[in-house]
């Protein structure tokens, strides 16, 4: 099975926007998360076969049971997810709350390591809301 990882960002219109990583040609748009996410299914697709057409055989990335694997950069995870809070978001993970705006906005890119560092503390949360039972 092939897997391509597509990043989740907030598009400037207000929307969304997704795109592969690495060199793959494919990036598509939507007013939800869902129409960029239909999108850009259909869009994975329709490219293999242009490909296809063109070069007699489709390109390595693709497969009849290719996996879309997404993920969320700042700006695309906080307008997912509208609710949480961005400065106490950056609290609870020792980050600046100046900066996590900044993520959350697009001024800013975080590293890896910063990346890696949200991630394990953003997990740590997810662990411990996963215990709670109402």
């Amino acid at each position: 099975m092939k897997r391509i990882t597509a990043i989740i960002e907030k598009a400037s219109d207000g929307g969304y926007g997704i795109y592969a990583e690495g060199n793959l040609p494919l990036f598509s748009s939507g007013l939800t998360e869902d129409e960029a996410r239909e999108e850009f299914e259909t869009l994975v697709r329709e490219q293999a076969e242009f490909m296809k057409e063109r070069q007699g055989e489709y390109p390595d990335w693709y497969s009849d049971d290719v996996q879309v694997d997404y993920r969320y950069d700042m700006s695309g995870f906080f307008l997912a997810f509208p609710f949480i809070n961005v400065s106490e978001f950056a609290k609870s993970l020792d980050i600046n709350p100046s900066l996590m705006r900044k993520y959350k906005s697009g001024i800013a890119k975080a590293g890896e390591r910063q990346k890696d560092l949200i991630q394990r503390k953003f997990d740590d949360i997810v662990t411990r809301l996963s215990a709670v039972r109402f």
